[in-house]
C-alpha cells in the first residue's frame, strides 16, 4: 500500500503532462464544451478521468502515488489560477476571450458556426434576454460559453 514502483518525481511529471495536454484539449474544443454540459460530455468527463488514470499511475496502486498525483494537480490548478489573476495574457490562453456573434440585429452566421454554436442556443438567448433580434445591439459567446445579448437602448 505504501511502496511506490516509481520515484516521486516521475508521479508529479505524469500528473503535469496530462493535466497540461487536457487543458490544452479543453481550449481546443471550444467555449461552448465547458458553457453548457449535456449528459454526453458528462460521459465524456468521466471517460476522460478513466482514460487518463494509468497514465498519470503509470500502473502503480500505491497511497502515496495517488496522494502525489493529487498534490500536483490542486498544485497547478492553483498556480495556473494565480498566474491567470496576474497576467492578462496568461488569463486571455487558459480562460479565452469574448467572440462576438452578431451586432445590430445580424448574426454572424459564419462566426457562430466556427464557435460551434447552434442556431438555437442564439435564439434562446435572445429570448431569455428578452431582446428581439431587431433590438439585438451585440451578441457575445463569453469565455465561459455563454452568450450574452445587449439590446438597444430604443
Amino acid at each position: 500500500m505504501f511502496d511506490m514502483d516509481m520515484p516521486w518525481w516521475e508521479f508529479v511529471a505524469r500528473g503535469a503532462a496530462v493535466y497540461l495536454f487536457l487543458l490544452v484539449m479543453m481550449r481546443i474544443t471550444g467555449k461552448r464544451t465547458v458553457g453548457q454540459f449535456t449528459p454526453f460530455d458528462l460521459l465524456i468527463v468521466m471517460l476522460l478521468s478513466e482514460a487518463v488514470s494509468n497514465s498519470m499511475t503509470g500502473g502503480d496502486n500505491s497511497l502515496p502515488g495517488g496522494l502525489i498525483i493529487a498534490a500536483t494537480l490542486f498544485a497547478l490548478n492553483v498556480a495556473i489560477a494565480f498566474a491567470s489573476a496576474h497576467s492578462r495574457k496568461i488569463a486571455d490562453i487558459v480562460d479565452g476571450t469574448p467572440v462576438l456573434l452578431g451586432r445590430d440585429g445580424k448574426i454572424f452566421d459564419k462566426v457562430v458556426k466556427q464557435c460551434r454554436v447552434s442556431e438555437g442556443d442564439v435564439e434562446q438567448a435572445l429570448r431569455e434576454a428578452d431582446c428581439p433580434l431587431h433590438k439585438m445591439k451585440c451578441a457575445f459567446l463569453e469565455a465561459d460559453g455563454k452568450i450574452t445579448i445587449l439590446q438597444n437602448p430604443q
